[in-house]
């Protein structure tokens, strides 16, 4: 799977994998969108995925907007959807977000 490394805090490069069909989107389960969102959190903060709990809001872990705006851009690539800048602010926790958007993108097929 193709990756894109991503510059964070004190130039570590992350590695997140990019979704690369040709589609504009593809059918995406929510726990695929999830695993996603918990990994990249994780690398942000360099902590263990084990330790990201789903349900605590996206501000608990210390997600300035700067990163917030970041992570949607991101999210927007792996999966070839446009996404409101605020979507992180409208949908407060992983596990929320997560739900949205595997409607949304998968509604929208």
């Amino acid at each position: 799977m193709e990756t894109q490394n991503l510059d964070i805090q004190n130039s570590q490069a992350v590695q997140i994998p990019l979704n690369t069909d040709n589609k504009t989107s593809k059918s995406v389960t929510r726990a695929e969108i999830q695993a996603w969102i918990v990994t990249y959190i994780a690398d942000l903060l360099q902590i263990d995925a084990d330790e990201i709990d789903v349900t605590i809001p996206f501000d608990r872990y210390g997600l300035d907007s700067s990163a917030a705006v970041g992570m949607t851009g991101d999210l927007e690539t792996w999966l070839r959807y446009e996404l409101d800048a605020t979507l992180l602010y409208d949908y407060p926790t992983i596990e929320i977000l997560s739900q949205y958007l595997s409607e949304t993108i998968n509604t929208q097929k």
